[in-house]
């Protein structure tokens, strides 16, 4: 971070001891860069204007938390469930890191209290919050380190706002989000799906590509035609709210 963004951000928080108070209530630990702390709660509809005219947010830092959180759930996951195979693993990490649970465990954290924007949050849902969360992994791990961030996420996120368990057997139904995110968006979406038999395995495969406006955006593989459109419109799903930030 430069010096220009760091006295901006020093004169949008100076004064508000109640931001560093519930801060360290989040972190559970004192941080070594504040500043990075405090950019992650920028949204970029409050974006700093610095003097040559950009502007600094929590983007760059929710990119990077973003890649360390699949990085450290997948590690802890291979760790936890040591006789489990990469379906299963695939599964369960799809549903922590999935937009609608990272929004409602930013909530149980703390975030939502914390995040600086400037828009209607009624009329944008609470996708802000999840990827505020992201930012703030990305400030962490930037700040302490990769073994501390997933420290972090598993004793202060996890054990305490997860129950893995229940987890497992709860059920995420992509292609219902797609269809809700197409209405809202007034998109057209189409399901092209083909099969093949596997004559070794003596198993009928199916493949789907999911199309939005008649442009590709998922594809996914399974033994139903079903589990293969879970898997395109879980892969859209990714694709799209990425374009919605």
């Amino acid at each position: 971070m430069n010096k220009d963004s760091s006295n901006l951000l020093k004169a949008n928080f100076t004064g508000k001891r109640a931001f560093y108070s519930q801060l360290k209530a989040i972190l559970g630990f004192r941080p070594g860069n504040r500043k990075l702390y405090e950019l992650a709660f920028v949204h970029k509809s409050a974006s700093i204007k610095l003097a040559d005219g950009s502007l600094v947010n929590n983007e760059r830092l929710e990119f990077l938390g973003d890649a360390i959180l699949d990085a450290a759930i997948s590690h802890y996951l291979f760790e936890m469930y040591d006789h489990q195979d990469e379906g299963f693993l695939t599964k369960i990490r799809s549903k922590i890191v999935n937009r609608d649970n990272l929004n409602a465990l930013a909530e149980k954290v703390g975030i939502d209290r914390l995040l600086i924007s400037n828009v209607n949050q009624n009329i944008i849902g609470r996708n802000l919050y999840g990827n505020a969360l992201e930012a703030l992994i990305g400030a962490i791990y930037l700040d302490q380190g990769y073994r501390f961030t997933k420290k972090y996420l598993i004793r202060r996120v996890i054990h305490h706002h997860l129950d893995l368990k229940e987890l497992e057997k709860t059920e995420i139904d992509f292609k219902s989000q797609v269809i809700e995110w197409a209405q809202k968006h007034k998109k057209e979406i189409h399901f092209y799906s083909s099969d093949h038999f596997d004559a070794e395995n003596k198993l009928l495969h199916f493949s789907v590509k999911l199309f939005v406006d008649e442009q590709p955006v998922g594809s996914g593989e399974g033994l139903s035609k079903k589990e293969a459109e879970q898997h395109a419109s879980e892969e859209a799903l990714h694709r799209l709210e990425s374009a919605d930030k």
